[in-house]
């Protein structure tokens, strides 16, 4: 008796719900419901127009309905609703439990008509309405089974696969469970006169009939193991490129110049055209008071039949230059020039003879 006394009284009342809730899920269900003040409220608002015979004819405002069953849906907590709409059942009373989750959302206004559409045909009504369109298209999203992961679907997040498809209830394409063992649901449709469409009517109804993704969220969710399982891995991160460094040039004259600071946006990808342009401007620069030497390289260049033009751009910081001296400019442009007919070994390379350098 020490034992149960040093016991902490919550664990008391876990002992004492697991046992009730062996009884029947669906049953506790309901009763957690109607203790919480916000689930009590929104079931009762459906319940009345879900009910109540409008005529001889009309058992029920299936309008009203509908929008009743919306609300429930949408402003209740997931725990509550949920809660009563997947409750598990065992076997010792499944027959009950299992009945008692199919009346949840009370089939025979909600659910059933007078005669079973076509499925492309309720599908078809759907799409003309706005709130129908976008939570199917929700659902079709949210439940789109994957045979090639664990979990059964495609997003691998259970609890956004119950969102869209509780969604759907209080819709024309609203499911619900089939009225035989096992967790099977399907709108209230059939693909008979299907004619040229019987397989895409087939494929569209074994989506909710036959759907790995739903049946396991909807199992895992009533044995309480859907808690913090499937959630969205955050994306993968791309690392974003290095930057393109080009090589160094061996036996490369050297200028006496900071080589980055010469670097202009032809040069960028150190291709051989775009490098031949560019350094044709650092010519045009360093040698401005040789004109016979700019003269010489422009004319190698029309000489070579390039299929490139070279624009005029500005250096990234023609500021740099002003700190050559005087002295050092026509060593600068005589080691420039050269390395201009270096880029391209060719015949007309005489063009520039040594007479035109002095």
């Amino acid at each position: 008796a020490s034992v149960f006394v040093t016991l902490p009284l919550n664990l008391f009342l876990a002992l004492g719900e697991a046992a009730v809730s062996k009884d029947n899920n669906c049953l506790n269900a309901a009763k957690a419901c109607n203790l919480n003040d916000t689930c009590k409220k929104y079931r009762s608002a459906y319940i009345s127009p879900c009910t109540n015979r409008v005529s001889k004819a009309e058992i029920c405002n299936k309008r009203k309905c509908h929008k009743a069953l919306r609300q429930f849906f949408d402003k209740v907590p997931a725990k509550h609703s949920h809660g009563m709409l997947f409750c598990s059942c065992l076997s010792a009373e499944l027959s009950a439990c299992t009945e008692r989750r199919r009346q949840t959302i009370v089939p025979v206004c909600s659910y059933e008509d007078k005669e079973k559409p076509n499925c492309l045909s309720l599908q078809a009504s759907c799409k003309t309405n706005y709130i129908c369109r976008s939570r199917l298209a929700d659902f079709l999203t949210n439940c789109q089974p994957e045979a090639r992961s664990i979990s059964g679907c495609l997003k691998e997040n259970y609890a956004d696969c119950l969102l869209a498809y509780s969604g759907l209830i209080g819709t024309v394409m609203t499911p619900n469970y089939l009225p035989i063992t096992g967790i099977i649901v399907s709108p209230w449709c059939d693909c008979s006169s299907s004619g040229n469409g019987k397989a895409e009517c087939d494929k569209f109804k074994e989506f909710y009939s036959n759907n790995r993704c739903l049946r396991n969220a909807m199992q895992a969710f009533g044995n309480g193991t859907d808690v913090g399982v499937w959630q969205p891995q955050p994306p993968i991160m791309s690392m974003p490129p290095e930057p393109y460094t080009p090589p160094r040039k061996q036996g490369k004259i050297s200028s006496g110049l900071d080589e980055p600071e010469l670097t202009n946006d032809l040069d960028s990808n150190a291709d051989h055209l775009y490098s031949f342009c560019g350094n044709l401007q650092v010519v045009k620069y360093l040698c401005k008071n040789n004109p016979e030497i700019i003269f010489a390289a422009q004319k190698l260049k029309s000489n070579l039949s390039l299929d490139v033009l070279c624009v005029d751009p500005q250096l990234n910081d023609p500021s740099s230059f002003n700190a050559i001296t005087r002295g050092s400019t026509s060593t600068a442009c005589l080691d420039w020039t050269v390395l201009l007919i270096s880029l391209l070994t060719l015949p007309q390379l005489g063009l520039l003879t040594s007479s035109h350098m002095l």
